[in-house]
């Protein structure tokens, strides 16, 4: 064989749903070969229409496959993707083979699909031939097939990462008494207690002698590490560490972004609400929404009534979490009149996330719930629509995702966090102790 072995050519056989959740995903399998099948082209015509990511991901794959072949024709080989990059090409449907026929009595879309990926397979035998897509099923079909089928993997987020979300906050246990009074004093400089580099926003836990616990964040505008005093939000007021960092960062005017993780009643949601009313005064408008249903491509239009009305069934926890800040006071009291007159003069508005394209937000409180339900790219779309003097606050749990191609290493929360951790303006919080009840702690925890 002498001394070097060749490199073995890649061909990569890319599935709708590839393109629908990143249309430049073709340009993303570095030097390998890319093969798109005629019935991707006819689902991804069914999708070309629209303003959700889905319509956009389709128009503008279609818009580089035309800019890649201009006058060109595909050819055998196909089109050059770019520098340093594969061959793109569009085959044709091949019919099922005997086995294929007998494995799947049903013509559709997915098999047709699988079946040229087998057919690309079997005519390249000295290639690596192998189908890529983020149907789990499909995946499974393909294998019990005996073609190699992979997920995207692009924008996927490595698990050391994700455990370092979930572990933001760093103890120091070995601090000495002079040090904890200059961090209550005026704050400590970051290099006197660390080694290499700390980013923006670092959270603290100082631990004495005697188990008592000082709370700091790292200030990077200061270069310190300042004292972190416990905060309240029209009648909520944190029950952990954890809720603590949470409300502080919701309450800082310097801090724009603010992502909270955590289980089912961990209190996310609970927490960003009250902050955005303790702040009301100094916002337009609290915008409340989850992307259950309008990024997900589904429609609310068979619904009864107006937007309002529609959304009602889908931001009913946000409700629940007013209703829970609404009985902190007596009925009747002017900070409970005040929660119900902001709901009826819109100051808090509920709003489809759909309609925030095109937009620009000016001066708002903006909460997403349920954020892990969105992708990076809507991630994205939502941000840049944020106005001078908004704050938007993400919640999610990564464990709990709706969305039939995302995951907790592709979802936008996790890439929030990836991409976002270190900028002065941003703040993540991972709560882990449920506050709901026993109960929900437990079933949260086991099941």
């Amino acid at each position: 064989m002498g001394k070097h072995k060749t490199k073995r050519s890649k061909i990569f056989v890319l599935d709708t749903n590839i393109i629908l959740h990143d249309h430049n995903a073709i340009k993303k399998f570095q030097e390998n070969d890319i093969v798109i099948p005629m019935a991707v082209l006819e689902e991804l015509d069914k999708f070309k229409k629209g303003f959700d990511s889905i319509n956009i991901n389709a128009r503008g794959f279609m818009r580089e496959i035309d800019h890649l072949t201009d006058s060109k024709l595909f050819g055998e080989k196909g089109v050059k993707l770019g520098e340093n990059l594969g061959y793109i090409n569009i085959v044709a449907n091949h019919p099922f083979s005997k086995n294929l026929e007998k494995l799947f009595k049903d013509d559709i879309q997915d098999h047709r699909i699988l079946s040229t990926a087998i057919w690309i397979r079997d005519s390249n035998p000295d290639k690596y031939v192998a189908l890529v897509t983020k149907d789990i099923n499909l995946r499974m079909k393909a294998k019990a097939c005996g073609m190699i089928a992979e997920d995207y993997k692009s924008d996927r987020i490595e698990d050391e990462k994700i455990e370092k979300q979930q572990q933001d906050i760093e103890w120091i246990r070995d601090c000495s008494e002079d040090d904890l009074l200059l961090l209550q004093e005026k704050g400590i400089e970051a290099n006197k207690l660390l080694q290499g580099t700390i980013k923006a926003n670092q959270l603290f836990i100082f631990e004495r002698k005697n188990k008592s616990l000082v709370y700091a964040k790292y200030n990077i505008k200061a270069g310190l590490i300042e004292q972190e005093k416990e905060k309240y939000a029209y009648g909520i007021r944190p029950r952990n560490h954890e809720q603590m960092f949470a409300l502080n960062a919701c309450l800082d005017k310097d801090i724009q972004l603010v992502s909270l993780t955590g289980g089912a009643g961990t209190g996310k949601t609970l927490i960003a609400l009250a902050a955005a009313i303790e702040q009301a005064n100094e916002y337009d408008q609290i915008i409340l929404t989850r992307p259950t249903v309008i990024l997900g491509n589904q429609d609310i239009g068979f619904l009864p009534g107006n937007e309002k009305s529609k959304m009602t069934p889908f931001v009913q926890p946000l409700m629940d979490n007013i209703q829970v800040i609404k009985s902190q006071f007596k009925k009747g009291s002017k900070d409970a009149n005040k929660i119900e007159s902001m709901l009826k003069e819109e100051k808090i508005l509920i709003s489809p996330l759909a309609y925030i394209r095109g937009r620009s937000l000016g001066n708002v409180f903006y909460i997403i719930d349920e954020a892990q339900n969105l992708s990076p790219h809507e991630i994205k779309t939502i941000i840049t629509r944020a106005g001078k003097h908004t704050k938007m606050v993400f919640t999610g749990d990564i464990n709990q995702i709706d969305q039939p191609y995302l995951d907790k290493w592709s979802n936008g929360l996790t890439h929030l966090y990836e991409k976002m951790s270190g900028q002065a303006l941003f703040q993540h919080v991972d709560l882990k102790k449920g506050v709901r009840s026993p109960l929900s702690e437990i079933a949260s925890r086991l099941l």
